[in-house]
């Protein structure tokens, strides 16, 4: 996606599981995403709409960085899938099968896993509640909020409630009303998720700063992690959403998040 004048902005869309995003590359040009310019790519109706956009740029200690932007122009520290469809990317255009990526989450792994998927190392999971962070000390595994929830940090705050039928939930309802409760001073990501078979759940996403989404990869991670922690699950668990299904293990070396990707189109968004 090369920059062929200062009064266009070339990006690329993509999505995982219909978590979508537009992908602008900053590597060897004069940065130019700000919020505001975010905000505007993002409307769904007078712009390009996404879930996040993620800018790819130069990294000193790594094959490259990323910086994910919000739908309201906040940013977030990390985004799995973004970071899957960017992952695929670069190994198909550059023909490798392995990558290095630093974000604000941290430097991530990213394999090609074949048959088309992409794995990337979300890194491990934070459970002690001043580096979700919360707002005060409390047990993170069942916090005082009605339906007894879980927190979980991915480089960004996770709010997990596990429920009979997830699909039952008033998601925008629940979801706009915990992403802002105070026990959370940055915000959080929200899931409900139920049990549907043996280390198999059924998961929807109120993402922070977006709303409803098809797909999260952090989100997905968060909750694999809190259901294996309160004993629902093992550490390997497949995530069906709404848009599609994520293979989640919980390792040693970090959480590894497993899935299809898809390419959208290219275009230019005048400035």
């Amino acid at each position: 996606m090369t920059q062929p004048d200062q009064t266009t902005l070339p990006f690329r869309k993509m999505h995982g599981l219909g978590n979508d995003f537009v992908v602008v590359d900053e590597r060897g040009v004069q940065p130019r995403v700000n919020a505001d310019l975010a905000s505007k790519i993002a409307d769904r109706h007078r712009g390009v709409g996404f879930d996040q956009l993620a800018v790819i740029s130069d990294s000193d200690s790594a094959d490259l960085h990323l910086t994910f932007w919000n739908s309201d122009g906040s940013t977030a520290a990390a985004c799995g899938n973004a970071t899957r469809c960017i992952a695929r990317l670069v190994m198909d255009t550059t023909g490798r099968d392995k990558l290095t990526i630093t974000t604000d989450r941290g430097t991530l792994q990213a394999m090609d896993a074949g048959a088309g998927l992409t794995s990337v190392n979300m890194g491990l999971p934070q459970l002690e509640w001043q580096d979700i962070p919360l707002a005060e000390q409390m047990d993170t595994l069942h916090l005082p909020i009605d339906g007894t929830p879980t927190a979980t940090g991915m480089g960004n705050p996770h709010c997990t409630f596990f429920v009979d039928d997830a699909d039952a939930v008033d998601l925008a309802g629940q979801g706009a009303l915990i992403e802002n409760h105070p026990l959370f001073p940055q915000r959080t990501n929200v899931q409900f998720a139920s049990l549907i078979g043996p280390d198999h759940l059924r998961m929807r996403v109120w993402e922070r700063g977006v709303g409803v989404t098809l797909a999260s990869g952090s989100s997905s991670c968060a909750t694999a992690v809190a259901a294996a922690r309160r004993g629902l699950t093992g550490k390997s668990v497949t995530i069906t959403l709404d848009g599609g299904d994520l293979q989640i293990d919980w390792r040693d070396d970090g959480v590894w998040m497993t899935g299809a990707t898809a390419y959208v189109f290219d275009g230019q968004w005048r400035l």
